[in-house]
């Protein structure tokens, strides 16, 4: 069942939101190698509580961190180690927050020291479909058509592979409501977008294969062939003439900038 939000509605998610988004910025002020993925992930759970807001990931389904951290081969889902990072790494950190009875959800991927042209073009592929898919976001279209945009991007135009066992989803008062979002599919197929559908579109690409494999810990979603992947992510407001971006990656984007230990010319 799909649950419309209202103006007031949305402006609580968007207050959740900001809280996510800032608590990457955290988290991209101070990566750096020989720090951990845990150290990370506790920056951005002290942050989350600090603002009144409770981390959403943390005991959902048994999901025991607060954050979500996926490095190098690992596509989402991963959880936060004491294994050191280290020059080259790409690490994804998916958040979410909980504060006046909605969730905001949005993720981000971090090159830590020098990478490749070809990892280079991942990210920034990848990042650049996230806003292709939020531009067919609007009243009137469809989830395909969503899904489409990203995929004939990230796929057909580069060559990636698109995740096809993981997708988006519609958030609220609970941090997953219909409909699903994938990330590959047909033009004018799937559900109808109104007005008032808040949904969170996040694109899984892989520089190589779309195949993908679960990891032992039974969380961490891992890439079949080993080559790196990327996630970014945003939760939008379907509305007339124009998605409201309810996220943003603005904070996060200045602090990746001033970190001089993170590639940013991508």
């Amino acid at each position: 069942m799909i649950i419309y939000k209202t103006e007031k509605q949305k402006e609580l998610i968007r207050e959740s939101c900001k809280i996510v988004n800032d608590a990457i910025a955290e988290v991209a002020k101070v990566i750096k190698p020989g720090m951990t993925t845990m150290q990370l992930n506790d920056i951005a759970e002290k942050y989350i509580l600090s603002q009144n807001a409770i981390p959403s990931f943390k005991n959902y389904n048994g999901f025991p961190y607060a954050c979500c951290i996926s490095v190098n081969d690992a596509v989402v889902h991963g959880f936060p180690t004491d294994v050191l990072i280290k020059n080259g790494d790409v690490i994804s950190v998916d958040v979410g927050a909980y504060k006046n009875g909605y969730h905001g959800d949005s993720a981000y991927t971090f090159a830590v020291g020098t990478i490749s042209e070809e990892v280079k073009k991942l990210l920034k592929v990848t990042k650049e479909s996230l806003y292709l898919g939020i531009h067919k976001a609007v009243n009137g279209n469809r989830v395909g058509d969503i899904a489409a945009a990203i995929q004939e991007f990230t796929e057909r135009q580069n060559g990636y592979g698109v995740v096809r066992e993981l997708v988006g989803h519609g958030l609220g008062s609970n941090l997953h409501e219909d409909p699903q979002v994938p990330n590959y599919g047909k033009r004018g197929t799937g559900t109808k977008l109104k007005s008032g559908l808040v949904i969170a579109i996040e694109p899984m690409v892989n520089m190589g294969t779309k195949d993908v494999y679960n990891d032992k810990d039974g969380w961490t979603i891992r890439t079949s062939d080993g080559k790196p992947a990327a996630h970014y992510e945003h939760t939008i407001y379907v509305d007339k003439n124009k998605a409201d971006i309810l996220s943003s990656f603005e904070s996060i984007e200045i602090a990746e900038k001033g970190n001089s230990y993170l590639c940013s010319d991508y």
